[in-house]
């Protein structure tokens, strides 16, 4: 497995090795030893999954405080957009996006640290996404940014009027606002 960070700190693309012959393929998606000397010690608590449509936007998603979520995500069959945004304010990328195709063909993961917000617009219908998390879901202390934020210009490749979010993910606030 590879890993580079990106231009955020903290956040990672993982490339995993794909040994494939004429039966299939296999790979390790995730391995602790290689991850914590790479990355650092996370302690993953829950494994989640979710099934969409192509033109589903989920997010952009966080929990709050004490409750915050690092992730590593990956598409097992589709393909998203994924995007980041820095949310932490001490930190330089404050404010700034990272967007990275992961596809159930190039097996990319992504990491992101606790203090990003988070979303996928779903690029092929049947997409499933799975993603492991560090911290237990907190109704609560969920917030997230609204998609189209001007001052975030994130290009999510649908014409706005095709994508599919829920009534909760259409009335989150500007970054702005938080």
């Amino acid at each position: 497995m590879k890993f580079e960070e990106t231009f955020i700190k903290g956040a990672y693309i993982l490339k995993p090795e794909i040994f494939g012959d004429s039966r299939g393929y296999f790979f390790e998606s995730f391995k602790k030893e290689d991850f914590e000397r790479n990355i650092g010690a996370v302690n993953f608590i829950q494994d989640n999954e979710s099934k969409s449509s192509a033109g589903v936007l989920r997010g952009l998603h966080f929990q709050k405080g004490e409750y915050a979520q690092a992730k590593l995500v990956r598409v097992i069959t589709g393909a998203v957009l994924d995007v980041i945004v820095d949310i932490r304010p001490e930190s330089p990328t404050f404010g700034k996006h990272f967007s990275v195709r992961l596809t159930g063909d190039n097996k990319l993961q992504l990491f992101l640290p606790r203090g990003m917000a988070h979303g996928f617009v779903v690029l092929e219908n049947d997409t499933v996404f799975s993603y492991k998390v560090d911290n237990f879901y907190s109704p609560e202390n969920e917030s997230g940014i609204l998609y189209n934020d001007p001052s975030l210009s994130i290009d999510w490749q649908f014409a706005e009027p095709s994508l599919i979010l829920s009534g909760k993910d259409k009335k989150l606030p500007l970054l702005s606002e938080l």
